[in-house]
């Protein structure tokens, strides 16, 4: 009897661990996330701020506009100094937004439509009111050693003990009178930063990841990382840097190479071991593959490293920071070919136009917003939207209180009260002026707007081509670019002119016989591209208007194909004549 048991045992060890598994892995591989600003997306109770009940009223829009995921900035409870990245608990919702009812219902619905949901995860700090820094300061128990406390120096030991500076300017000490010490914080001096050299504060912020993917979480977007940890030896000082503003000072962030507080080893190795954790908690729970996106302002080897310490998506910024208006086809080129030359094999691609943080896409590119979401949309792998892109929302210029502001303008529904993001005609902040003219209901309305172009580009996504076709990036002239996606029955070129005067392409520059010998038509264009869809292309040569972009597709077996198809053929024949 005792054999049977033992031998039942393990039959059903056996089963659980056939079982386990990590379900469609890579869902998110060629996946259009888009980031939901909460604040600003819908307002569900007249208040002008909006929330998650407001999201959840809105899933269908995201499910016609044919997203993947979409990704959620902080909705935890939070004393609101920093607009939600300072947290006061993990686990809750701030009531401005909700309840943690309301992100279940919302998780619930989206997971109804096949929406998958991204939380902001945000562990470099907490709020200073976040129970856990209140009984550090006082120094109970373990939470002693949750923050980085340090002596100070001088006769009164008041003194910071190095010159290590915020990302907000000032130093990133401050004197603590109740503990009779410095604690260290990269940001606010309001959010202290956790001390993940105790292996204590990694197990509680596993246990927050661990809460919400309890609840249903599709993956995390991780902020900050870099600065994730920071030299043990606290006794040196950050250097100079060799070319510095003039306008700055030794309290400005900008003045210093920081290579003492950002991208140390140990940071790397802590998001390996989310992963890792991640990937056990779908394994065990056989729930699909959970995705890890990186938020990384640092150089180009810097953010590539993530791709090999777990990180499935290490956002891609440099069509913000190395990029702009004034770019020539040839930096631009560059930001393409240089992230994918540097990536490893087998990763993903990314690119990112625009966020919470900086400038709006349509302002750091006026008149080319359109040609810029088409290049994101061409180009392999993932593609981040910022809220509002979709529709060719730009920033409000005379915001003056957090020169983030204008980008974080409320969305534009339609042309009523407060663009009907909210019943309440005084809202969190000011509705862009220009949402009678720049708004959904209209645009979805229009035959010729950037939100038809913006649906039709993720439909196109879909094709064969764009998912695994191989990348060519062309500089046909100093103001027109070129984008090929090839397999061996298609190609997709995109066109771009940089330029505000007419350009004429010649498609024999493309240096593709496809598409200067093969039916080539015209699939999509800017919304100041002058021709219709379906129109062929005749004597290889297209015109583009200043600022426009063209999608061309070519179609038919290469000359390659035709070659290997007679010699197949001709072997045939050779075997069998007849």
């Amino acid at each position: 009897m005792k054999n049977i048991s033992f031998v039942v045992v393990v039959l059903l060890v056996a089963v659980g661990l056939a079982a386990a598994e990590i379900k469609n892995k890579g869902w998110w591989r060629n996946a259009v996330f888009y980031q939901v600003y909460p604040r600003s997306f819908m307002d569900s109770n007249g208040d002008g701020i909006g929330d998650l009940k407001g999201i959840t009223s809105r899933l269908q829009h995201f499910n016609s506009t044919g997203v993947t995921a979409i990704w959620l900035s902080p909705i935890n409870k939070s004393p609101m100094n920093d607009f939600g990245y300072d947290i006061s608990n993990f686990t809750d919702i701030a009531p401005v937004f909700g309840t943690l009812e309301d992100i279940d219902n919302l998780l619930k619905e989206a997971h109804k439509i096949g929406l998958k949901v991204i939380l902001d995860l945000v562990p470099n700090h907490t709020s200073d009111e976040h129970p856990w820094f209140e009984k550090s300061v006082k120094k109970e128990g373990n939470y002693t050693d949750y923050y980085i406390w340090v002596n100070g120096i001088g006769k009164d030991k008041k003194s910071p003990p190095n010159n290590w500076v915020s990302v907000f300017n000032g130093s990133a000490w401050t004197y603590h009178e109740t503990r009779k010490q410095f604690y260290f914080h990269q940001f606010l001096k309001s959010q202290p930063d956790l001390n993940y050299r105790n292996p204590v504060v990694q197990e509680e912020m596993k246990n927050i990841m661990k809460f919400w993917l309890d609840k249903g979480i599709d993956g995390f977007r991780i902020d900050a990382v870099p600065h994730l940890y920071e030299l043990k030896d606290i006794t040196k000082n950050e250097p100079k840097l060799d070319h510095v503003d003039p306008s700055l000072n030794a309290s400005n962030h900008a003045y210093y190479n920081h290579i003492y507080t950002k991208d140390q080893n140990e940071t790397y190795e802590l998001v390996q071991s989310w992963r890792n954790f991640v990937d056990d908690y779908a394994k065990q729970n056989n729930r699909d593959e959970i995705v890890l996106l990186t938020e990384a302002y640092t150089s180009l080897s810097n953010t590539i490293k993530y791709y090999n310490y777990g990180s499935h998506v290490p956002f891609n910024f440099k069509f913000i920071t190395d990029a702009d208006a004034n770019s020539n086809v040839s930096q631009l080129k560059n930001v393409i070919d240089s992230w994918i030359n540097e990536m490893p094999q087998g990763t993903a691609a990314n690119w990112v136009m625009g966020n919470h943080d900086r400038v709006r896409l349509g302002s750091r590119y006026p008149g080319r917003a359109d040609q810029m979401i088409m290049l994101e949309m061409i180009l392999p792998g993932v593609a981040v939207t910022y809220y509002g892109e979709e529709i060719g929302m730009v920033d409000i210029p005379y915001m003056k209180y957090d020169v983030r502001d204008g980008c974080r303008s409320p969305f534009q529904w339609d042309n009523t009260t407060s663009a009907g993001f909210s019943k309440n005609k005084t809202t969190w902040l000011p509705v862009n002026d220009n949402y009678k003219e720049i708004n959904l209901q209209k645009e979805s309305n229009q035959k010729n707007s950037t939100y038809q172009l913006y649906t039709k580009l993720i439909e196109l996504r879909k094709r064969h081509t764009l998912k695994h076709g191989s990348l060519i990036t062309k500089e046909l002239s100093k103001y027109v670019l070129a984008v090929l996606r090839e397999t061996e029955s298609e190609t997709v070129s995109l066109l771009i002119n940089t330029s505000q005067n007419r350009a004429s392409v010649n498609l024999t520059e493309l240096g593709s016989t496809r598409v200067s010998e093969k039916p080539t038509k015209i699939q999509l264009g800017s919304t100041n591209f002058d021709k219709e869809p379906g129109i062929s292309v005749n004597n290889s040569i297209i015109e583009l208007p200043g600022q426009a972009a063209v999608i061309l597709i070519s179609s038919g077996a290469s000359l390659t194909s035709y070659s290997v198809i007679s010699l197949l053929f001709a072997v045939l024949f050779s075997l069998f004549p007849w």
